[in-house]
């Protein structure tokens, strides 16, 4: 697919309806990890929160191999959305990298209380290398977040 084509589909992901944000999806799901890139460049330009929501969720899954990803993680996690930062600190818990850290401990006075919780599930989750933490939050073992298929439980 060429570049002009695949940063119009990206822009699609601000779509306005969730079937419209699907459909670009669907296209751009087998580019794989390629599609970073342009999820990071667009997200500055997006105005509509849902559509930041969603490049951020679409890049989680390569957290762990595109630095493009964790870039766009890392960025996002300033947004004035809750669910967009909430998003963002999904993506770093999925990374498990250590350097995502100093992004994320200046945020757990976050004035939103969410947001604050949201940070040190992410720390827990890195600190631990068990991204299965950022749901479980109790570390109970009954909950598990698959986001590929290699994800073990654990």
């Amino acid at each position: 697919m060429a570049p002009d084509a695949i940063q119009t589909l990206v822009r699609a992901l601000e779509s306005t309806t969730t079937r419209g944000e699907e459909d670009a999806w669907e296209l751009l799901k087998p580019l794989g990890v390629s599609i970073c890139p342009y999820l990071l460049t667009a997200y500055s330009t997006f105005k509509k929160s849902q559509g930041r929501v969603s490049l951020v969720f679409h890049a989680i899954r390569y957290a762990r191999i595109s630095e493009a990803a964790f870039q766009l993680g890392v960025l996002a996690l300033n947004d004035r959305a809750s669910l967009v930062r909430y998003r963002a600190c999904s993506l770093l818990a999925y990374s498990l990298r250590k350097d995502a850290l100093p992004y994320l401990k200046p945020l757990l006075a976050n004035s939103d209380e969410k947001t604050a919780q949201d940070v040190e599930a992410a720390i827990d989750a890195i600190q631990s290398k068990n991204h299965h933490f950022f749901i479980d939050r109790g570390h109970s073992g009954s909950t598990h977040w698959v986001v590929n298929e290699s994800d073990e439980s654990y």
